[in-house]
């Protein structure tokens, strides 16, 4: 199985990919004939192809449509995006919108706009009125117009200037503006040149290498061409040291051992730049789990990293048992990571295999109450048991009533009819705002009602002190789960616990790539299952089936489950990237490990948040079915080295 997700917005971000229509479905919408649903999806559709004639066009087909803002904001985007709507008009909308989530969406594109053409003083009026302020772009515009009025920025955009995927237009002409005000030294820029290349973002990279002495001349040869610019050497001057710092990390993600035979024989360089190279060399060792990565790491000393690079220092130290080499790294990440839930655990465990048990025991106590895969594991530190918490008094129907009349969910429940996940997420999440745990319990079970239970999942998930575990932790289905289970002699705990970090129980969600239903299966995959368990009457369309969907989910699972030696942990893995992939990730292993360190050092970012939030997921569905204390120490058990040989499995 190929790795299929992230499968649903709810868990990964992609509504987009779940919510585009394909162009023929488009041009249907198009038809004089159609009903007043398809012409607005059409219209959806036209404005994300910035197509502003046709967006008018729909849009005067929709008079009274149910969901009239939005209706309005597609009239109005791409004319915002591309600089002919008059600021009357978008002001009017915001005033008669005023409050509501596309208001704020369009204050958000509006903004970017405003940065593009450089119009500051608009700008700098309408960003405080930005709500959700949650577009990295923005951040940047609006620190490059505090730079342009002679503030000095530069440390909030070190902190800000972290993921080069992030930047657009907005982030680039921020470099650049604290490259000419000289906020930002060389050296600063550099430091988001050899980012951008090693997350992939050339094209930052070189808006960046303008304001080197030269350095784009040569960059786009040390990206491509990598072998040319380390045949010459490391040179004389800063920049040619710098490219072939860069090159270095470019031919390192082919061949680490071979760039580093390079560094090794290199000369000319200064013990900090040796240091950021063999970061450069380290990072996609470890993204290879090579056993050199750990010496390419001790190399780097203190070097300045990117935020990938801190944390897999660390995530190799501690996947080689060196807790001293995990300590200081830790100690070394910017404070934004370091205060990170995941690097608390694991500082607290280096305190503790370092003899500092009262420090480690204060670092478990802070994060224990947190109900997470490290706050679970906290617990454990601790000497306790995962529990299921008391549940709070039910909301009442008094407490439900407001909910059944909230103008934003009954738009988002709109949108979850049309299949928009991705907008009916952004309306209802916008009004769980400003909620006590009551309303939020309320809101929840409101949801549960309305049957959109990503949604009663996702704001239960929000309480902080009241906690209903039935909302969070749902069992839908359960009887036909159990039939399908029991034979296989499979935990319904794991398999429900894997169904909610999939598909958080949405029967037809479908995934960017083709995964569908409640155990996201692949076509390919549910058509080889079948073969195997001789379903000789299935056909694609039944996928979303629920009974069919847990016959082959299930069937499959345990068929990763016996070919992984009956480990959840490396079985969970195998269901979200492909049987192959644990495989190979667990023989790269020179002793045996506890599961938690197996997952936090899987290389793929998506997978080893999913077996994390599975086999959290997991405990708690069997304490729930269990009614006892569980472990998730001994659900992740311990993973042994073994030899990765092949598998039919897909």
């Amino acid at each position: 199985m190929q790795l299929k997700k992230c499968a649903l917005v709810v868990s990964c971000g992609l509504a987009v990919a779940l919510s585009l229509a394909p162009p023929a479905q488009a041009q249907k919408r198009l038809a004089a004939n159609a009903s007043q649903d398809d012409i607005f999806l059409a219209l959806r559709d036209a404005t994300r192809a910035d197509d502003a004639a046709t967006a008018r066009s729909l849009a005067a087909r929709l008079p009274n449509y149910v969901i009239a803002s939005y209706v309005d904001y597609y009239r109005l985007k791409p004319r915002v995006r591309d600089f002919t709507a008059p600021q009357s008009e978008i002001r009017d909308f915001l005033s008669r919108y005023d409050g509501t989530a596309i208001a704020d969406r369009l204050r958000n594109d509006w903004l970017l706009a405003l940065g593009k053409n450089d119009d500051w003083a608009t700008f700098d009026e309408q960003y405080p009125l930005f709500v959700l302020n949650d577009d990295v772009q923005v951040k940047c515009f609006a620190l490059n117009s505090r730079a342009l009025k002679g503030q000095n920025v530069a440390d909030e955009a070190r902190a800000l200037l972290t993921t080069p995927k992030d930047y657009g237009q907005g982030c680039s002409e921020l470099i650049g503006t604290l490259a000419q005000n000289h906020q930002f030294s060389e050296n600063d820029v550099w430091v988001q040149i050899r980012q951008a290349v090693e997350a992939g973002g050339t094209t930052v990279a070189h808006r960046a290498a303008i304001f080197t002495d030269n350095g784009d001349v040569t960059l786009q040869q040390a990206i491509d061409k990598p072998a040319t610019i380390l045949a010459r050497g490391p040179g004389r001057n800063r920049t040619a040291h710098e490219l072939y710092i860069i090159a270095l990390g470019r031919a390192a993600k082919v061949n680490p051992q071979q760039a580093a035979a390079l560094l090794g024989s290199a000369t000319g360089l200064s013990a900090q730049e040796q240091a950021i190279a063999w970061a450069q060399i380290a990072l996609p060792a470890s993204m290879k789990l090579m056993p050199e990565a750990l010496d390419y790491w001790r190399n780097t000393k203190d070097a300045p990293l990117s935020y990938e690079a801190y944390q897999w220092k660390a995530r190799i130290a501690l996947r080689a048992g060196d807790w001293k080499l995990l300590k200081t790294s830790i100690e070394a990440m910017p404070a934004s990571l370091r205060n990170d839930i995941t690097w608390i655990y694991w500082m607290a465990r280096a305190q503790k295999q370092d003899g500092q048990t009262e420090v480690a025991q204060r670092l478990f106590q802070s994060i224990a109450s947190n109900v997470s895969f490290y706050g679970q594991l906290a617990t454990e530190e601790l000497g306790q048991k995962i529990v299921v918490p008391p549940g709070p008094v039910p909301s009442t129907a008094a407490e439900i009533a407001p909910m059944t009349q909230n103008a934003g969910f009954q738009r988002s429940l709109k949108f979850y009819e049309l299949d928009m996940r991705f907008e009916g997420i952004r309306e209802w999440n916008w009004e769980l705002r400003k909620m006590n745990d009551r309303q939020l319990l309320a809101a929840a079970e409101f949801a549960r009602q309305s049957d959109v239970l990503d949604r009663m999942v996702n704001t239960s998930d929000r309480t902080r002190t009241e906690m209903d575990f039935t909302q969070r932790f749902p069992a839908p289905h359960l009887a036909e789960m159990s039939s399908n289970t029991r034979p296989l002699g499979l935990e319904n705990a794991w398999v429900y616990g894997l169904i909610r970090q999939e598909s958080r129980f949405i029967r037809n969600a479908k995934s960017y790539v083709g995964a569908s239903g409640l155990m996201q299966l692949m076509p390919s995959t549910a058509k080889f299952v079948a073969k195997k368990i001789g379903m000789t009457e299935f056909r694609q369309d039944s996928i979303n089936d629920i009974n069919t969907n847990i016959l082959l989910g299930t069937s499959y699972l345990n068929m990763v489950l016996g070919n992984l030696d009956g480990s959840q942990a490396l079985a969970t893995a195998a269901y979200n990237a492909g049987p192959s992939r644990p495989r190979n990730w667990r023989s790269t292993l020179n002793r045996p490990v506890e599961g938690a360190i197996f997952a936090e050092t899987i290389p793929f970012n998506e997978t080893r948040g999913y077996v994390k939030n599975v086999m959290s997921n997991a405990t708690y569905y069997a304490a729930m079915f269990e009614n006892k204390p569980q472990s998730l120490k001994q659900r992740l058990g311990m993973i042994a080295p073994k030899t990765n040989t092949p598998t039919d499995l897909p």
